[in-house]
């Protein structure tokens, strides 16, 4: 092996400096020893978590000196987020989220710690999270690079897509036969912007609507104000059989996008994300998280009982091999 060192660069060290340099920069070039390559990678690891311990943590600190963590929650995006009969907010999220609160009263050493819960729409979400009044954001929230601006997520706890719920006995069954006709969807939701992007973009002359929640849309397709809903197909699913007459509407149409649905968290507290993200490996890799996926999903729910019958996908079930809150958009 040769070493050059640039002329100039050479007349700028003296040369007693460059005799001391030369075995340094032999001894840097000798491959490490794979102790010695665990050793590094310890350190490296150790200085991460150094760095993470020396950022503020005003999340952790509030949750502490409150000795309460608080949950925003949806209304009616079953079986994520939702009120049971008695108006208790419960739910595949919520469940995540509740042994996500346990990890983090271990972690900060609290005897108990407080659950409490604030609801949220669709619209105010991400702000109730940016915020800090709330901590987590237990619901059916898309993990994307517009949202990251704002707030965090973590590892997805599933992965779906944007469908359409219309009447049983309509005759459309994809987005570009909507036309003429009025397509709500949640405001501020993926799907929402994704149906009215394409339809300015491809001229398909749909009546796109924005409604405030889950269901005041499917009041509006019952009563036949609107003539489709634009939503992730899983939650669809969910409020089909928990609706009155669920032979009523179908599920229509191929996938018009790819959601992978996260928890949120505020993005200013680095070890608050990595008490959540290290809960959430722990379900996945432990199976804890695919009993509470077949809670929802595969048995009975409440309020009326209605099973969904909803396998995990093998979407989902690819990303769980090596969870990562890392995705695609």
């Amino acid at each position: 092996m040769h070493l050059f060192l640039h002329n100039s660069a050479s007349r700028a060290i003296p040369e007693a400096a460059a005799v001391l340099l030369i075995p340094a920069l032999a001894a840097a070039l000798v491959v490490a020893s794979p102790a010695q390559a665990k050793s590094r990678a310890d350190a490296a690891a150790a200085s991460a978590s150094q760095a993470v311990d020396a950022e503020p943590h005003p999340v952790l600190d509030r949750i502490r000196s409150t000795g309460k963590i608080v949950l925003a929650h949806r209304e009616s995006s079953v079986p994520f987020s939702y009120y049971d009969a008695n108006k208790k907010p419960v739910g595949y999220a919520i469940d995540l989220c509740k042994d996500v609160a346990e990890a983090v009263r271990k972690h900060l050493g609290l005897k108990t710690i407080e659950i409490a819960y604030v609801p949220i729409t669709t619209a105010n979400r991400i702000d109730t999270i940016a915020s800090g009044k709330a901590d987590l954001e237990c619901g059916a929230t898309t993990n994307n690079a517009e949202r990251r601006q704002k707030v965090a997520f973590t590892i997805p706890h599933y992965i779906t897509g944007t469908r359409f719920a219309v009447r049983a006995d309509s005759p459309i069954a994809e987005l570009n036969q909507f036309e003429h006709h009025v397509l709500v969807s949640t405001a501020g939701s993926t799907p929402f912007k994704s149906v009215d992007q394409a339809n300015k973009d491809r001229l398909l002359g749909i009546d796109v609507k924005p409604v405030k929640d889950n269901a005041e849309a499917m009041a509006m397709l019952a009563n036949k104000s609107a003539d489709g809903f634009a939503m992730d197909d899983v939650q669809l699913y969910g409020l089909i059989a928990e609706s009155p007459v669920p032979s009523q509407f179908k599920v229509v149409g191929k996938f018009i996008t790819i959601e992978p649905l996260a928890i949120m968290l505020s993005k200013d507290d680095a070890a608050f994300k990595k008490v959540v993200d290290d809960e959430m490996r722990h379900l996945i890799r432990s199976g804890e998280g695919e009993k509470i996926y077949n809670r929802w999903f595969m048995a009975p729910i409440p309020p009326r009982n209605v099973t969904m019958n909803l396998p995990m996908s093998y979407l989902l079930r690819d990303s769980w091999k090596y969870p990562s809150d890392a995705v695609a958009n």
